[in-house]
C-alpha cells in the first residue's frame, strides 16, 4: 500500500480532511486495507466490538439491525470516504447493528490506539463522530463553500452577519422634548453636529424622530413656520432594533421600511441609534443605497441602472458570508422596491384604475426566495365590477397595465415567463369572484393539471395595490382545503413521485447524455422538492407564510413530522439554495447564462457527503407521506 495514496484520500475525506498535514501523515504509515467481498459481514449484531475504525475506500456497505419479526430494518449505506464502527471501537461494547459488504468493498482500517490519540489531541475529529452528522456538515460545508468562493480571495471579516447592532450603534444619543419648536429642534441638531434628533415625552419616552430630511422635505421645501411645534412634521412610527440583533436585520429594516436612522433598544430602554452610514462605513457599500437609488427614479430608464446593480449585492453579501435566506431576504426587498416603482410609474401613465387591485406574485418571488434575475410570476386580482361597462373599462385598463409592466420588467432584466403565468395573459388578471372560482376548482377537482397550477399558485404574495383582496382570496383557499381534504392527498401523491437524484449506494442519478451530461437539476430534484414538502405542511395546518424558511419556523411545534425534522429541513434548504447562488455566480462572473444544473463530481467532499444526506432526508419525508396519505389516494 502508497502511504501517498492514503495521505491523497485521507485529505479529501472528513473528518481527517480537517487534521493538519502532521496528523494525517502519522496515521498513514499504520493504515491497513481489507477486502470484502459482496455479502460478507464485516460486524453482526450482537456481536464482538469493533476493533479498527473502517473507511470505505471503495464499495459499499449495508447497516442493518434484525428486528424481533427476523426483518431486516435498514438504517443506512455507507458508501466512498464514509466510516462505521466508531462508537462500538471506542465503547468497547458489542456491535448494535449488522454491518454487511452491499457490494465488493475496500476499506482503511486505523486500529483502537491510533483511533483513541487522534480523539485525545484533535477534538475536532471526535465531534465530527459524536454530534449529527448532518448538522456537522452544515457548518462546515458553509465554510468550505466560502473559502473555495472567489469572493473571498481578499478575506475580510463578516461583520455583517456577525456583528450585534449593539456594538455599532452611537451612545449618548441627543434627545429633545417633543414640545419645542421646530427652531429649537435644528439648533439642536447643528449644535450637536447630527443627522437627527429623538423626541420624547415629559417621561422621557420616545415618541417621535426628527431627521435632517424631515427639516428638507417638510419644512424649508413647504415654507413651512419654524416657530411652529416640533411635533407636527417628527415621525412617530419610530422602528428599532434590539442592541442583540446582527447589523444583518438592522439593514433589513431599513431597506423594508425605507428609513436612514434605527434607534437601537435594549431591556426596553434607549440605547443608541444607527444610520445608514453606520452600516455604509460597515460594509463598504450598502443595498440601501440601491434602495434609494430605485426609489428616486421617476421612469423605466431610469430603473434600468439600479436593477443592474443586483448582482454586486449578491457579490457582496457571499464575501460577508451571508447564508442563502439572508441573500434571498435582501433581494426580495430590493426587487419588490423596484416592482412597486415600476407600478407606480405605470399608474401615473395611465391614470388612476377604474377599481381597486392587487399586484400578486407567486413562485420563488411569493416565497421571497428569487436568486438572479428569473422568470415574471405575477397576477393581477381586481375588485368584482358592479356592472357591465365597469367591468369592460377594467379589462381594457388592466390589459394595457399588465402588458406595459411586463415589458418594463423585462426590460430591467426580467424574462417573460415561457408558460404565460403572467399578468399580462388574460387569464391571470381577473376580478376576485373569478380568482375564487379558479381555486375552488382546482381544490374540488384536483386533476394533474389543477395539482400542477396550485403548487405554482399557492405560494402567492401581495406587492401593491389593495392588499384586503389577495387577504380574501388566501382566506377563500384555506376554506376551500377545509372542505375537501382530499386535495392535500393528491398534493402529496404528485410530490413523492419526484425522487431525488440518489441511487441505491447513494451515488448520484446525473444525466448520461446531451447537454447535461453527468449533471443533475438542483432546482428540480431538490430545492423544488422541499418547497413542496413544507408547502405541503403549511396548507394542512393553514399556515399563511409562504417563504420555505418562515413556513418550518411556524410549523416547528404545530406538525408532527416538522417537529422531527425541521432543523434537518432548514439546513438541507440552506445549503442547496447556497450551492445553486455560488454555481450561478460564478456562471455569470464567467459570462455565462446561469443555471440550474451541478456536476456532483466537481463538489468538495463535504459539499458531496452533505448533498447525499439531504438527499437522504427527502427520500424519507417522501416515505412518511406515502404512509401517511395512503388511505386517501393509493
Amino acid at each position: 500500500m502508497i502511504i501517498e495514496e492514503v495521505l491523497e484520500f485521507f485529505s479529501k475525506t472528513p473528518p481527517f480532511q480537517f487534521l493538519d498535514e502532521a496528523s494525517r501523515r502519522s496515521i498513514a504509515g499504520g493504515v491497513s486495507v481489507e477486502f470484502y467481498p459482496k455479502g460478507f459481514t464485516i460486524l453482526a449484531q450482537n456481536g464482538p466490538p469493533s476493533r479498527y475504525l473502517r473507511v470505505v475506500k471503495k464499495g459499499a456497505v449495508k447497516v442493518f439491525m434484525k428486528s424481533p419479526e427476523a426483518e431486516d430494518v435498514v438504517i443506512d449505506y455507507r458508501s466512498e470516504g464514509d466510516s462505521f464502527g466508531f462508537l462500538s471501537l471506542v465503547s468497547d461494547d458489542r456491535s448494535r447493528t449488522n454491518i454487511v459488504a452491499a457490494t465488493d468493498t475496500i476499506c482503511y482500517l486505523i486500529d483502537r490506539e491510533t483511533t483513541l490519540r487522534l480523539m485525545d489531541a484533535n477534538p475536532a475529529f471526535t465531534e465530527f463522530f459524536l454530534k449529527s452528522f448532518f448538522t456537522q456538515y452544515i457548518d462546515k460545508t458553509y465554510r468550505e463553500m466560502r473559502n473555495r468562493s472567489l469572493l473571498c480571495g481578499g478575506g475580510g471579516d463578516k461583520l455583517l452577519f456577525s456583528t450585534p447592532v449593539g456594538e455599532l450603534a452611537t451612545r449618548g444619543v441627543v434627545t429633545a422634548s417633543r414640545d419645542i419648536s421646530i427652531r429649537d429642534a435644528a439648533e439642536v441638531m447643528s449644535r450637536s453636529r447630527i443627522s437627527c434628533v429623538v423626541l420624547t415625552d415629559a417621561d422621557g419616552v420616545p415618541v417621535g424622530i426628527i431627521t435632517d430630511r424631515d427639516l428638507r422635505d417638510k419644512v424649508v421645501s413647504k415654507g413651512r413656520d419654524v416657530s411652529g411645534p416640533v411635533a407636527d412634521i417628527m415621525s412617530v412610527s419610530l422602528i428599532r432594533a434590539d442592541e442583540r440583533e446582527y447589523c444583518f436585520e438592522a439593514l433589513l429594516k431599513m431597506v423594508r421600511y425605507g428609513i436612514h436612522h434605527l434607534l437601537i433598544v435594549g431591556d426596553g430602554k434607549l440605547r443608541g441609534i444607527i444610520t445608514n452610514h453606520d452600516l455604509m462605513m460597515l460594509q463598504g457599500t450598502s443595498p440601501i443605497s440601491v434602495a434609494r437609488e430605485i426609489e428616486h427614479q421617476t421612469t423605466i430608464d431610469g430603473l434600468v441602472p439600479a436593477a443592474g446593480k443586483v448582482n454586486k449585492i449578491i457579490a457582496l453579501l457571499l464575501k460577508e458570508g451571508a447564508r442563502a435566506s439572508n441573500i434571498t431576504k435582501i433581494l426580495t426587498e430590493i426587487n419588490d422596491r423596484l416592482l412597486q416603482k415600476i407600478l407606480e410609474i405605470t399608474e401615473k401613465r395611465l391614470g388612476q384604475p377604474p377599481v381597486p387591485y392587487c399586484w400578486i406574485v407567486y413562485g420563488s418571488e411569493g416565497r421571497r426566495e428569487q436568486t438572479f434575475r428569473t422568470d415574471q410570476d405575477n397576477a393581477i386580482i381586481y375588485a368584482n365590477c358592479q356592472e357591465t361597462e365597469q367591468e369592460s373599462r377594467a379589462k381594457a385598463y388592466f390589459a394595457e397595465f399588465a402588458l406595459s409592466v411586463r415589458d418594463s420588467l423585462e426590460q430591467c432584466g426580467f424574462p417573460h415567463c415561457p408558460a404565460g403565468y403572467m399578468a399580462s395573459n388574460q387569464q391571470w388578471c381577473q376580478p376576485i369572484r373569478v380568482w375564487k372560482k379558479y381555486l375552488s376548482g382546482w381544490i374540488s377537482n384536483p386533476t394533474a393539471d389543477a395539482v400542477l397550477k396550485s403548487l405554482i399558485f399557492f405560494d402567492f404574495r401581495p406587492v401593491h395595490g389593495d392588499f384586503r383582496l389577495a387577504d380574501d382570496l388566501r382566506a377563500h383557499l384555506q376554506s376551500a382545503l377545509e372542505a375537501h381534504e382530499i386535495f392535500v392527498g393528491h398534493m402529496a401523491n404528485m410530490i413523492v413521485k419526484n425522487s431525488p437524484p440518489v441511487g441505491f449506494f447513494k451515488s448520484f442519478i446525473v444525466d448520461k447524455s446531451g447537454e447535461h451530461k453527468d449533471e443533475l437539476n438542483l432546482k428540480v430534484k431538490g430545492i423544488a422538492l422541499i418547497v413542496d414538502i413544507v408547502r405541503l405542511f403549511a396548507l394542512e395546518k393553514g399556515v399563511d407564510e409562504t417563504s420555505t424558511i418562515d413556513r418550518i419556523a411556524a410549523l416547528r411545534n404545530r406538525h408532527t413530522i416538522v417537529e422531527e425534522y425541521a432543523d434537518e429541513l432548514e439546513h438541507a434548504f440552506e445549503f442547496m439554495m447556497l450551492l445553486r447562488i455560488h454555481h450561478q455566480f460564478a456562471q455569470i462572473e464567467a459570462g455565462t447564462e446561469p443555471d440550474n444544473f451541478i456536476n456532483p463530481e466537481k463538489l468538495g467532499a463535504m459539499e458531496k457527503k452533505t448533498m447525499r444526506e439531504a438527499f437522504g432526508l427527502i427520500s424519507r419525508i417522501q416515505d412518511v407521506l406515502i404512509e401517511r396519505y395512503k388511505p386517501l389516494i393509493w
